[in-house]
């Protein structure tokens, strides 16, 4: 049986996109974005840059540091570049390149919830799990449900990104599946 995900873990996030050749989430360079620390993309592996492909994992309900992270839970992502990477956030629109389905441009926060709106809180659901017992497991294949706004949106990989070594852009969409499981994400233990 595959380790549970806990609160306070740190972790790298791949993408599902054509048969998991997605890349990591990843934080790469500025972002244009107001109140935004740096970029999300995908890199092709999850170490890049130290600690760009390193996420821990904070609850947005207070649970502790060591308890279960269950599918349905509220969870921040933090991000460990340079030890603080800042949060996961949606911040703007998305590119009108990505689409009508496209939301909100994706980059980190200094704040867990920027201007207080929910921007970097996500509902974390995994399709299953073994045993069922409710328990995010390592390598269960999850989803992202960003609650900013009154229909949240899905994290998803959309497109070509300028970052340098990066590999696909992040965004929100309001489908949670649009195509070739780019809204799919696995969940994998950082090393130390």
């Amino acid at each position: 049986m595959a380790d549970v995900l806990k609160y306070g873990d740190k972790v790298h996030i791949q993408n599902g996109y054509s048969n998991w050749s997605g890349g990591y989430l990843d934080t790469n360079g500025g972002s244009g974005q107001s109140g935004a620390l740096y970029g999300v993309s995908t890199a092709d592996t999850p170490t890049r840059g130290k600690g760009t492909g390193t996420w821990e994992v904070v609850s947005a309900t207070g649970k502790k540091a060591g308890e279960q992270v269950l599918s349905g839970d509220v969870l921040h992502l933090r991000n460990l570049w340079a030890n603080d990477g800042g949060y996961l956030d949606t911040n703007g629109h998305a590119a009108s390149t990505q689409g009508p389905a496209a939301k909100y441009d994706v980059s980190t926060s200094k704040d867990r919830d920027r201007a207080g709106e929910h921007t970097g809180s996500w509902r974390i659901f995994a399709q299953t799990s073994a045993p069922a017992d409710q328990a995010v497991r390592y390598g269960d294949i999850v989803i992202l449900w960003n609650l900013y706004s009154a229909t949240g949106s899905f994290l998803e990989t959309n497109g070509g990104t300028n970052a340098v070594g990066g590999k696909y852009d992040v965004c929100t969409s309001a489908y949670w599946n649009r195509s070739s499981n780019v809204g799919d994400w696995r969940i994998s233990k950082a090393a130390g």
